[in-house]
């Protein structure tokens, strides 16, 4: 561990303001909720445990009461066979009078033999009773305080995770550093076990996005993303508005193996977009921005949030929402969002560049420079390297086990993906160095396992299904159409509070997502949806995600612009996923 004040510099540590901001939100909500919130009716909150059922009473007294009846048949039988050995000699009259007494007196006694074992067996019974009422009364304490710890625990859990979501946006250390500490805080509180703290990061889904990180260390090592992006240049670059479809269909083909957004755009694509403004005189730097830099940047930007929401692969946050989705039951793999995501996402890449094209149209429409300057760079990077063939072969067979693996082979995508990362490593695509040496790869194991643990159990403690019910009761009396539809906008548009993509989902998916199931919604279209819905919202701002951080620093568009165009775009790309996407939902039966 390096020094926090080393010599040459000072305070290494966390961010004191930021810090202290977190800690006072999280330690409040901790201590204060179990006070000042009661628990819920049982109606709305059940916890994760319910009274065990009382053991069934024996039939000992069914058994008992069959006695008597096998007694009386021996008296009976007895009393047939006792007349039998009385002397003969003996008057009829006197043996009549005998036979009388003792019956009478026989019958005297089965009687009272009989309500002795009547009042008997009622006593047992209602011992029976008595114990019986005790244990389920017993029981019924014993299920109403575990209901009563779970809803304590849920609220300490629901602090902690808030705390570290605040800590995610504020960011007083990295994401990684601040989600470990809130993994050791559910632990060390005894929230959780510290099993159970460390569960998410044996999530299979996420360990795809891991390996979708050395995927695209390969496509940037071998130069191969970089190729395709000039290849798309020199073959749609003529017009600006083709250099920003020649974007699109690199984006297109990177987005299934570069699951980072930011290293997609600032890594690959950024570069691209710079080079070609400064070919053509567009800088920031003297007012000549509108001469095709802002546009390109804007295109670019959108696209590359469009190419997220498409792919499973596409963005580090989405293996979180398909494990979120999968705590309500609800599978997606690759292959079905894909399917979903085709249509309308491929609506989108060719309708928005078109708009912004419109509404924020360049000074130069005409480039035939850049289809020239593509043609020498291809020249200067020559003939592709053994690399990057082994590059397509490997990444193509992975894909084809995306698509069609798990059907036809019983290949899951994790395995596909763990496969070819084998493969590359065998060959020599990637060393082992190459694998350590991802920092972004384990900084999304560290963060993401930690926001699917948390959430998970928030689920399983019933917080979220609480939260489902009384928001679900609260909108009781309207379809589920309109209901999901208030709900997915106020999910996408809630974005403007959140500075990470991440740190919206984690706080809100979960929750939006039960709610809607909840109101009747279909749960694979609410889950797809409000999953589509965690990439498109990103365009509104200079700040929702890493990519406009780094697009907007370039300096090409001003804030107000770029504000404006986004809202413009959020409300398009809603139409067109929701109408468009909604038709085609329907052609795949998804409602």
């Amino acid at each position: 561990m390096s020094n926090p004040v080393p010599q040459g510099g000072g305070w290494q540590g966390a961010k004191p303001m930021q810090l202290l901001v977190t800690l006072a939100v999280g330690c409040l909500l901790y201590f204060g909720l179990p006070k000042v919130t009661r628990i819920p009716d049982a109606k709305f909150f059940t916890g994760s445990v319910s009274a065990k059922g009382s053991a069934k009473p024996g039939d000992k007294g069914a058994k008992t009461d069959a006695k008597p009846a096998n007694t009386e048949a021996k008296v009976d039988a007895k009393a047939k066979a006792e007349p039998k050995a009385e002397s003969k000699t003996e008057p009829k009259a006197a043996k009549k009078l005998v036979l009388s007494a003792k019956e009478q007196l026989q019958k005297e006694a089965e009687e009272a033999a009989k309500a002795k074992l009547e009042v008997a067996a009622k006593l047992r019974t209602d011992v029976e009773a008595k114990v019986k009422a005790e244990a389920e009364a017993k029981a019924k304490i014993e299920a109403e305080k575990l209901r009563q710890a779970d809803w304590t625990r849920g609220l300490h859990l629901f602090a902690i995770f808030v705390a570290t979501i605040l800590g995610i946006i504020l960011r007083p250390l990295p994401m990684g550093a601040v989600a470990i500490i809130g993994v050791a805080l559910t632990a060390i509180t005894g929230t959780l076990t510290v099993t159970d703290s460390l569960s998410g990061f044996s999530e299979k889904t996420l360990w795809l996005i891991i390996v979708a990180f050395m995927f695209a260390r390969g496509f940037i090592k071998t130069g191969l993303g970089t190729r395709i992006a000039y290849f798309f240049m020199k073959l749609l670059g003529k017009r600006t508005l083709g250099l920003a479809y020649g974007l699109a269909a690199t984006e297109f083909v990177l987005g299934p193996v570069v699951p980072s957004n930011t290293a997609r755009t600032a890594g690959i694509m950024m570069p691209i977009v710079r080079s070609l403004a400064r070919a053509y005189g567009s800088n920031p730097e003297d007012g000549t921005s509108r001469k095709i830099g802002a546009y390109l940047t804007m295109a670019c930007f959108n696209i590359d949030i469009i190419i997220s929401a498409m792919f499973l692969t596409a963005m580090a946050a989405n293996p979180m929402t398909q494990k979120f989705a999968a705590d309500f039951g609800v599978t997606i793999t690759w292959n079905s969002w894909f399917v979903a995501a085709i249509v309308p996402g491929l609506v989108s890449l060719l309708f928005i560049p078109y708009l912004i094209y419109k509404l924020y149209k360049p000074e130069i429409t005409q480039t035939p420079e850049a289809v020239e300057m593509a043609t020498a760079k291809l020249k200067e990077m020559g003939k592709p390297s053994m690399a990057e063939w082994l590059m397509v072969a490997v990444f193509s067979g992975v894909l084809v086990l995306w698509v069609i693996g798990e059907k036809s082979f019983g290949i899951d995508g994790t395995t596909a993906a763990l496969l070819g990362l084998g493969l590359l490593l065998l060959t020599g695509v990637l060393a082992w160095k190459d694998v350590l040496e991802e920092h972004n790869a384990w900084d999304v194991l560290i963060w993401t396992g930690t926001l699917i643990m948390m959430a998970g159990f928030l689920n399983k403690l019933g917080m979220i299904p609480w939260f489902s019910k009384v928001m679900g009761a609260s909108m009781a009396g309207h379809g589920w159409k309109f209901g999901f539809l208030v709900l997915a906008l106020t999910y996408f548009y809630a974005h403007y509070f959140f500075a990470s993509m991440t740190a919206h989902a984690g706080a809100m998916y979960a929750a939006f997502l039960g709610v809607s199931i909840a109101l009747g919604a279909p749960a694979i279209l609410a889950a797809l949806v409000l999953c589509f819905f965690s990439n498109l919202h990103a365009s509104m701002t200079h700040y929702g995600t890493g990519p406009a951080a780094a697009m907007f620093g370039q300096g090409f568009v001003p804030i107000g612009t770029w504000w404006g165009l986004g809202l413009i775009v959020s409300v398009v790309n809603i139409l067109i996923w929701v109408l468009v996407g909604g038709a085609w939902w329907k052609v795949l039966g998804l409602w």
